[in-house]
Parts: structure tokens; C-alpha cells; sequence
């Protein structure tokens, strides 16, 4: 058995149209000059292209007569850079048995150097590795016109924040919308949808629903700097819709995953445990006339109620439905929910008595919609449903 062989596989997958003065350059760069100084990696390089008009297909196909480990798929029609590149993810997971997966323009816009980069950190333990233009070392390209310029950036803004606003990633992924990318297969590109249907769409919008799904795959990120340069030749992709098209793909992308349909689920529960809370808050205040006796046993009902609710409808696949377990989650529950038993209990109680009476659902629904929800998702999340 030799090196070769035994070596892990990264496969560069390069969606063209009409690239021919562009991707034989491309491919001998590569092979002459960039992938022979990269000693720990087979590198395969995949060609999907969307039935070119041009002189592209042919000048692939010379070139494969010549090298072992070029390969081109060629579409029936264009359909887009999204749909080419996951056709590109089946044929390197299914045929060529990639370990990573490497997503690659064809324009020079992604200097080639950059193969070695994005190995490198893969070889370090990340899963998931992204040229950044935003960080510190990398760069935009300053003969782009300014209004696409404005566009890039605020735009890669804008999908951050639809996509991953409050969390973690907000603040870590700074290039939503860069197309220079390293996954890993085990664990991640295995695990995705790839089916072309799946993609909300099949143009540049691909780029943040494949971010966000393989990040919520729990992938180990990180981004090197990326000098993003001009385009060599032919004509650019891009279209006056592709900005509206990203976007739509952002608040999809944010609508259909599963924390955010599971926070609509928690909300909607809360809204029911106010319900209850205010219900039996002004109930049990006429029977005993003793404030904090009602806003104790109003709020324990509304937690009780909130947490069958929960557990059976909006942290369903991590349900208890044993009754020794589900008791012992329902005991567990209302040990983390006595933070939200004293808040509800110490604001309304006071500001009842500070206010008045004529305030107390007042006092109730700000604490129920302002406060508790706040604690009530992070305990949730960290010690009552956490994976």
C-alpha cells in the first residue's frame, strides 16, 4: 500500500457556467503548484458545471485525459451555485469518499493558497473552517463598485443577525456570506440534508441555510483571513436579486430550524401559564385576601402547567413520559424554577403593595413577558431539556 493511499481526502468542489478563460488556469495552478507542496492530503478536485455554453466542458474534460484526480459532473441544466454545490457534496461523500469537503470559486477571487489554510486548521481539530473577509488580515476586493460593496457588508451583517442573533454564533461567525469554505465530512456533511429540495434556495442563498444547519450540528469553527481578489475574467454571477434572495434564505433558514420553532412552542406556553397565573391569582386573592398566598400558589399552578406542557409539546423529543422519570423532571423543574417563584413572587407581591391593587395584572404580565421568560428559556435549555 502506498502514501497515497492511506492519506485522508479532501475534495475541492468548483461549480462553473461559462469559465473558460478562467478554470484551465485554475485546475494547473492547483495541480503544479499548490497541491504538490501539501504532503498529508489526497486532494481531489470536482468540477460541476451547469451545462456551459462556452469552451468550459471541453477544456475540463482535456484536462481529466491528463489528471488522475480531476472529475466533472455536468448538469442537465443550471439550476444555480446552490444546487451545483450540493450535487458537488453527494458525488465527493457518495463516489470520491471525501473526509473534507473544500467549497471553491473558480475566478481566482479565492487565491489557491488558501487550500493549505483551511486543511491546515482541519488537521488542528476544527470541523468547519471559513474564510472571513471581516476579521483582522482579511480584505475585500476595492475595485468592486460601492454600492456592491455596501451591499456585501451589510448584508453579511444583516444575516448574521437574522440568523444567529442572540446566540454564541452572532459574535463568532463574521462572514456570513463568504463562499471559501472547509467541512468536514464525519459528523457534518453526512448529516446534512442534501437533497437539492431542501435548499430554501438554489443560488448564492445556499451559503447561510448550509452555515447555519452545519453549525447547529454542533461543528468546531473557526476563520482565517480571507484577501478576497478580482475576478480574472468572464462575467461575475452575481444579480441584482441575489441580496433579496440571501435574505429570504436567512429568515427562513431562522423560521424553520428546530430552536427557533421550539422557542415559538415555549412562548405559546407561556402565554397559557399566564393564563393560568393570572386566573387563579385573582381567584385565590378573593377567597383568602392574603397577597403573597396568592401570587405563591397562582405562580406554582402556572409552572406546574408550563412544565406538562413542555414537556410534551415543545421539548417533545426530550420528553419524559415514564411516570418515575417524569416526576423526577417535574421535582427537578420546580427546584430551578424557584428563581422564577421568588421573582414573580417578591415583584408582585411589593408592587402590589407599593402601587395598589388596581395594579396587580399590570404588575403580572410585565413580569411574565419582560422577565421570567428570560430565566425560564436558559434553565430550560441548560438543566431541565438539555441534550
Amino acid at each position: 500500500m502506498n502514501n497515497s493511499e492511506v492519506l485522508p481526502i479532501a475534495v475541492v468542489i468548483i461549480p462553473t457556467y461559462n469559465e473558460a478563460n478562467n478554470i484551465g488556469i485554475l485546475i494547473d495552478e492547483f495541480f503544479n503548484n499548490t497541491f504538490p507542496n501539501i504532503n498529508n492530503w489526497k486532494i481531489k478536485v470536482l468540477i460541476v458545471d451547469g451545462n456551459s455554453t462556452d469552451n468550459t466542458i471541453s477544456i475540463v474534460k482535456e484536462k481529466i485525459q491528463k489528471i488522475e484526480n480531476l472529475h466533472l459532473h455536468i448538469e442537465e441544466k443550471k439550476q444555480g451555485i446552490g444546487a451545483a454545490y450540493i450535487k458537488g457534496f453527494s458525488i465527493a461523500k457518495n463516489e470520491l469518499k471525501a473526509d473534507v469537503i473544500i467549497e471553491f470559486d473558480a475566478d481566482f477571487q479565492h487565491p489557491p493558497r488558501y487550500i493549505s489554510l483551511l486543511l491546515k486548521e482541519i488537521d488542528n481539530g476544527y470541523d468547519y473552517v471559513l474564510g472571513s473577509r471581516k476579521i483582522k488580515g482579511g480584505s475585500e476586493t476595492y475595485n468592486r463598485n460601492i454600492i456592491r460593496r455596501f451591499l456585501t457588508s451589510f448584508g453579511s451583517l444583516i444575516a448574521r443577525f437574522i440568523l444567529f442573533f442572540p446566540t454564541k454564533n452572532f459574535w463568532k461567525v463574521t462572514d456570513a456570506t463568504t463562499g471559501l469554505k472547509a467541512t468536514r465530512v464525519k459528523g457534518f456533511v453526512d448529516k446534512l440534508d442534501l437533497n437539492v429540495n431542501h435548499l430554501y434556495s438554489k443560488k448564492f442563498g445556499y451559503k447561510v441555510q448550509l452555515l447555519s444547519e452545519t453549525l447547529m450540528l454542533g461543528a468546531k469553527y473557526k476563520e482565517i483571513p480571507l484577501n478576497f481578489d478580482d475576478r480574472r475574467a468572464d462575467l461575475s454571477k452575481f444579480e441584482s436579486t441575489t441580496t433579496i434572495e440571501v435574505l429570504v434564505s436567512c429568515i427562513k433558514t431562522r423560521l424553520y430550524n428546530e430552536d427557533t420553532k421550539r422557542f415559538i412552542k415555549f412562548a405559546i406556553v407561556g402565554i397559557s401559564g399566564y393564563i393560568i397565573n393570572a386566573f387563579f391569582l385573582e381567584l385565590i386573592f378573593r377567597i383568602t385576601n392574603i397577597e403573597i398566598v396568592s401570587w405563591i400558589i397562582s405562580t406554582e399552578l402556572a409552572i406546574i402547567s408550563n412544565f406538562i406542557f413542555n414537556n410534551l409539546w415543545t421539548f417533545k423529543l426530550k420528553a419524559q413520559i415514564n411516570p418515575e422519570n417524569f416526576f423526577k423532571r417535574l421535582i427537578k423543574f420546580n427546584s430551578t424554577s424557584i428563581g422564577a417563584l421568588i421573582i414573580q413572587v417578591t415583584i408582585g407581591t411589593l408592587g402590589v403593595y407599593l402601587l395598589g391593587e388596581e395594579f396587580r395584572h399590570i404588575i403580572l404580565f410585565f413580569n411574565s413577558f419582560l422577565i421570567i421568560p428570560f430565566y425560564n428559556w436558559h434553565m430550560y435549555n441548560i438543566y431541565i431539556w438539555r441534550n
